[in-house]
């Protein structure tokens, strides 16, 4: 359907696993444990074999049916590293045969706290080509400030451990493993040009750039007053000034969609639907993590693995709905809104309205689209910054 139109998904090409449930951390901004949702609580710190089994064989009938080219396993958690490496390289095993058999390309990729990475962890997704992505929030400072061990643990923050562990996957035997950099923004963390730089420091394919989860009832700290878009707008002055050595798919996003009308490969712009479902520890099927912000279960489809092929999940209701027509009034006469698409979808809620509403963080997008078309505009950008090839896309992300 076309963006003016209303657009629901036809197949998933993204399958989020939640291989273990618990983590080794307590950040405080965490989607999984610290805002509205508590299904966590009843969930197994593992993925049961049978749970693993049945997935794997749900993956495979839907990638059959619709015949993707390219199929993204995502191993997530809490801390997906905690399940082990046994438990790893059995499910990555199984799930890129499945997709290898039902005629695709598989891609496996685990999303990291990084304090587990060691040569032992990092030969077992070696063998088995599963690439790494770490979540650092920049230098010490900025990455301590939120990501630290659990309450009376004797470890303090984690940067020291992370730095560790990436100073592993940077080594040449592992360097073909690194997806990159994830970083969640904070504005009073410091200055965004030396946060820039610690990640770039790393040398990652790829840096992402997320805003806290957070709603209009239960907003994160700063949401909306324009702080995170005018750190945004420096990281981005700053990553243009060192050359875009890293990619940062929020940054690419908006300049490919300003120049050509291309589609997002970031989840928190963009009109068209990320093509990404969560399979939690116990097989109980969520919509995006993000939506854990919202209320106690309002990320649950109503299905498990046992219970609903991934077909069948696409027309249970709640089923997320895209395009310019399925937002609010507001954003649909917004000349940003094919550009920012009203943002993620867990942004937008408000109780009195639900979803119709503009995001929570509006006023930062709006700053950072507009910062970066005026660039743009001024001449030299645009020609230095190639069409995009088509080959990006949206992943889950924490």
């Amino acid at each position: 359907m076309t963006p003016e139109g209303r657009v629901r998904l036809r197949a998933f090409d993204q399958f989020v696993v939640k291989l273990h449930s618990r983590c080794n951390l307590a950040c405080d901004y965490c989607y999984v444990y610290e805002l509205r949702d508590t299904g966590w609580r009843e969930r197994p710190r593992t993925m049961p074999e049978a749970v693993r089994e049945r997935l794997v064989q749900r993956v495979g009938e839907h990638v059959r049916r619709h015949r993707p080219s390219r199929v993204q396993v995502a191993l997530h958690g809490g801390e997906p590293l905690l399940a082990g490496p046994d438990v790893i390289a059995g499910f990555s095993a199984a799930a890129r045969r499945a997709v290898t058999l039902a005629g695709a390309e598989a891609e496996l990729v685990v999303q990291s706290n990084g304090t587990l990475l060691d040569e032992a962890v990092l030969e077992t997704l070696l063998r088995h080509g599963i690439r790494v992505g770490v979540s650092l929030d920049g230098d010490e400072r900025a990455h301590d400030r939120h990501r630290r061990g659990p309450a009376g643990s004797r470890h303090g923050g984690s940067h020291a451990r992370v730095s560790a562990g990436l100073a592993l996957l940077e080594r040449p035997r592992y360097r073909g493993l690194f997806a990159g950099l994830l970083c969640v923004v904070d504005p009073e963390a410091g200055d965004p040009a030396v946060v820039f730089d610690a990640l770039a420091d790393h040398d990652p394919p790829a840096i992402d750039f997320t805003l806290p989860y957070g709603t209009w009832d239960h907003p994160a700290p700063l949401a909306g007053s324009g702080a995170y878009g005018a750190w945004l707008c420096a990281a981005f002055d700053r990553w243009w000034q060192t050359g875009r050595a890293a990619r940062v798919r929020l940054f690419e996003s908006i300049m490919a969609q300003s120049l050509f009308g291309a589609g997002s490969s970031s989840e928190l712009i963009g009109l068209l639907p990320a093509a990404a479902v969560v399979i939690e520890s116990d097989g109980a099927i969520s919509w995006s993590g993000s939506l854990n912000a919202v209320a106690d279960g309002a990320a649950h489809a109503g299905g498990t693995v046992f219970s609903h092929s991934f077909d069948a999940v696409l027309s249970l209701p709640g089923a997320p709905e895209h395009g310019v027509a399925a937002l609010c009034r507001t954003c649909r006469e917004c000349p940003l809104v094919s550009v920012c698409g009203a943002g993620l979808r867990a942004h937008r809620h408000g109780r009195r309205r639900g979803f119709a509403n503009p995001s929570v963080y509006c006023r930062d997008l709006s700053l950072l689209i507009g910062h970066i078309q005026q660039k743009l505009g001024s001449g030299g950008f645009s020609a230095a910054f190639p069409e995009p090839d088509g080959t990006g896309g949206a992943d889950q992300r924490r």
